[in-house]
């Protein structure tokens, strides 16, 4: 039986009251979706906003957490969609193997990674995680189970790829896991003065594995744009210091920190975040380094909650993809329009992106990425309406794993597959069965 329950994305805005469902296996999740008129799924709640909230019926995913099979040969693996990734990662790095795609959390579903086709800092040489996955199974609501695959079903796969769950519920899926020598990177931090040179050591750092930044999303004038850099490549043996040799999967024992509190407003002014920016930067020291895998992917998982900074209101975190005909010029009239509002993140990241993928409504185009979090204000939802015409201006696009308020004007001028996705929920009578707050406010 449901019960009702206050849920929000991670941004903790908005906050519905939602019935949620909890079932146990794939045979409950099955009986439950026939009998209900319409649903939608929720992973661990790590979208920002509100693609997993349905008021009148909330599928929990989490009891759904089996690993069925992993070839050693191979690196294929098949589980059910409750699967954390952070399980994942504690599972099989100990063994040689990690997820070929990740994003900037381990506290995932592995179905919230297909629904949001999610990608990684090495999307320019890997592209996004539904290009490593062999086949999933998707429960349709009317009693129907199909495998979909690029090969089976491929309308369906390339719909539920990044699809936000609007396709049917994944119940469990099969993809290839990267084999790997230690549970380290060698990473290069390089550090630059502004957006050219930032975008310059992208270019010609194409080669690397894995390359994000990290963006001063406050500074002016010449020092627009400038950021530190973090180039990585998983660790060989022959890279650790002896002591590490012995035992290079070995993983650490740590335990995260804790925000025990929401942080009160003035913790986000524009002078604490600039004052932060120019510290962190000048932190920031160039060079090479042997790191553990949790802080160059996961930084901030190593703070519990760390959501609460942004206070009781909750935040929007505000993603958009420029093609890289116009990065350059796009990026920093965002730039402009951020630091000038004062209103920018404590941490905003920058990427490079490689083609787009073959889902419908993936987000990834070749160019640019910029990530960052806002206070959920008037003031900055005005600034956000902003943020949106550049992106629109320069032909990009927003993700919507991290939205909550784009119009739906401004989203369906960023996806020319928004009408063959409408046409197929149409075709399924999905659009009957699957529907969130998101798929509403967009008319998906």
């Amino acid at each position: 039986m449901p019960h009702t329950e206050s849920l929000s994305g991670w941004g903790r805005y908005p906050v519905r009251k939602c019935s949620v469902w909890q079932p146990a296996n794939p045979q409950g999740l099955h009986e439950t979706l026939c009998a209900l008129p319409s649903s939608i799924a929720r992973g661990n709640g790590r979208s920002y906003g509100d693609a997993s909230l349905n008021t009148d019926a909330t599928i929990a995913m989490l009891r759904l957490d089996r690993l069925i099979a992993f070839d050693e040969i191979t690196g294929a693996l098949t589980c059910e969609a409750g699967v954390m990734l952070s399980d994942l990662v504690s599972t099989f790095v100990p063994r040689g193997w990690f997820p070929p795609v990740t994003p900037g959390t381990r506290q995932v579903t592995i179905g919230g990674m297909i629904a949001s086709d999610v990608h990684g800092k090495n999307h320019h040489v890997a592209g996004s995680f539904c290009d490593h996955v062999d086949w999933f199974d998707i429960d349709l609501g009317d009693g129907r189970i199909e495998r979909c695959s690029p090969t089976q079903n491929t309308d369906l796969f390339a719909a539920t790829c990044g699809g936000m769950g609007l396709t049917g519920i994944i119940v469990r899926a099969s993809f290839r896991m990267l084999k790997i020598e230690t549970a380290f990177m060698r990473q290069r931090t390089i550090r630059v003065p502004d957006l050219e040179q930032a975008l310059a050591v992208f270019e010609q750092s194409h080669g690397s594995t894995y390359s994000v930044a990290w963006i001063d999303c406050m500074a002016t004038g010449k020092s627009l744009g400038r950021s530190a850099i973090l180039l990585g490549e998983h660790a060989l043996p022959g890279d650790l210091d002896p002591a590490r040799r012995a035992a290079p999967l070995a993983r650490p024992n740590r335990k995260p920190k804790t925000i025990p509190i929401d942080f009160p407003s003035f913790a986000l002014s524009g002078f604490n975040v600039r004052m932060f920016n120019h510290l962190y930067y000048a932190m920031q020291r160039p060079g090479d380094a042997v790191v553990d895998l949790d802080p160059y992917f996961y930084p901030l998982d190593a703070i519990f909650e760390w959501n609460r900074i942004y206070g009781r209101q909750g935040f929007v975190q505000y993603q958009s993809v420029l093609p890289l005909a116009t990065s350059e010029q796009g990026m920093r009239r965002l730039l402009e329009a951020i630091s000038a509002a004062g209103a920018g993140s404590f941490l905003a990241v920058l990427k490079r992106m490689g083609p787009g993928s073959s889902g419908m409504l993936s987000f990834p185009m070749e160019g640019y990425t910029l990530a960052l979090d806002f206070p959920a204000t008037p003031d900055n939802f005005a600034l956000l309406e902003r943020l949106d015409a550049i992106t629109a201006d320069h032909g990009g696009r927003v993700y919507l794993t991290k939205d909550a308020r784009v119009s739906p004007e401004r989203f369906a001028a960023g996806y020319p597959r928004l009408d063959e996705f409408r046409n197929l929920r149409s075709k399924y009578g999905l659009d009957r069965r699957f529907s969130s707050l998101l798929s509403q406010r967009l008319g998906l």
